[in-house]
């Protein structure tokens, strides 16, 4: 009696994982924008699945602040809170801080590669001007820092900033029309610099200087002015 043949069959919870995925990426990387609504019928056949992974993501992302469910049950992508950016930016400016202060001290030659490794990509993607891998790998490379700094608590904090940053990030190299100024590849490179060399002192500061003009970038971004001159 001849075998049947094995089917493909989604583990239980990956459905959820998947459409997870998905939508978070497309409301980190700005492709779901800010207050628009989340169609679940459209979402399930584009995804060719039911409603109810649908509605288990949309949960997950609910408790991360990134969708909101209106009074009207309507779901839609969380606007960012402009008025208190501020206190986003006091904790970013600490976590690189923290994270590479750490690092400095504790990394390991393993470290060190896997650090470099993931500049190369960042770079990369610098080169190709390619936006939203720029987004992806700059995550990535302060990511491995932070792992690198042995403390699993400030790690995970860095990690939540780092993904709720990215709608943001993309709105920074917009600002530039993602055409990223080689000089921020070279401010990745210092710190790799500082860090390999365990000078805990340099590395804080560059991290500093680092978060600084990206907040003060984005600041200048929000407050611009883009109102035209209406002849009357």
């Amino acid at each position: 009696m001849a075998a049947k043949p094995k089917t493909k069959e989604r583990k239980r919870g990956s459905g959820v994982q998947f459409v997870y995925t998905i939508l978070r990426d497309d409301i980190l990387d700005l492709s779901l924008a800010p207050g628009s609504p989340i169609d679940e019928i459209q979402l399930s056949e584009r995804l060719s699945m039911s409603r109810t992974p649908i509605r288990e993501a949309l949960v997950r992302l609910a408790s991360e602040g990134l969708v909101t469910t209106l009074p009207n049950r309507t779901t839609v992508v969380s606007n960012i809170d402009f008025m208190n950016l501020h206190t986003f930016f006091d904790a970013m400016t600490l976590m690189y801080r923290v994270t590479t202060r750490l690092a400095a001290q504790f990394q390991t030659p393993a470290d060190m590669a896997v650090i470099r490794a993931r500049q190369a990509e960042f770079t990369a993607a610098v080169t190709a001007q390619d936006a939203l891998a720029m987004i992806a790998t700059n995550r990535e490379f302060h990511a491995v820092i932070a792992k690198a700094g042995r403390n699993p608590y400030y790690e995970s904090l860095c990690l939540r900033l780092l993904d709720e940053g990215r709608r943001l990030l993309r709105m920074y190299y917009s600002s530039f029309e993602d055409q990223l100024p080689f000089q921020y590849v070279q401010e990745h490179e210092d710190l790799i610099e500082a860090i390999e060399a365990r000078d805990i002192a340099r590395a804080d500061s560059l991290a500093a200087v680092h978060a600084d003009q990206i907040v003060h970038q984005i600041q200048a971004l929000i407050a611009r002015d883009t109102r035209q001159h209406i002849e009357l």
